[in-house]
């Protein structure tokens, strides 16, 4: 059980750490109104996300299964487990077809931006949709984190 917790905390690590460095690059980017800095720190924000947010989701996923099915813990009815369950999905629909299309669409514009000079008001309101999803994506996981530690239910 010790290597599958290492496994799943890293994986953790990864992905929890991925969220929040990430926004706060993009945020100092933004903030510059520099087309090519916010162009720069998007296309950077996409390549982390495969770096590191995705390793990270696959080991908490395989990990914490293998955790599970040997802990015998429940798969059915509403406890903390299950409940972790139901977030981590959560996380992992708003990741997959929100923010991952988000920020392509916010390369996009960005990469207009640069030709334009000026950050345009549709990367702005891509930037805004990411900046609320990217938080509702960033907090669930901290609840599940919670849920984990304190097994509540």
């Amino acid at each position: 059980m010790t290597g599958w917790l290492l496994i799943h905390l890293v994986g953790v690590v990864l992905s929890i750490g991925n969220f929040i460095v990430t926004a706060f690059w993009k945020i100092r980017a933004d903030r510059q109104k520099d087309p090519h800095v916010v162009l720069h720190s998007v296309k950077n924000v996409m390549l982390a996300d495969y770096i590191f947010t995705l390793p990270g989701i696959i080991f908490i996923l395989i990990s914490g299964l293998a955790m599970a099915i040997k802990a015998g813990m429940p798969m059915s009815g509403f406890n903390w487990f299950t409940l972790s369950l139901i977030l981590f999905g959560l996380t992992g629909i708003l990741w997959l077809f929100i923010l991952i299309p988000v920020q392509r669409k916010m390369i996009k514009h960005a990469s207009k931006s640069v030709e334009n000079g000026q950050l345009g008001t549709e990367y702005k309101k891509s930037s805004l949709h990411w900046a609320i999803a990217g938080s509702i994506a960033t907090i669930l996981p901290i609840v599940i984190m919670y849920f984990m530690i304190m097994k509540p239910l």
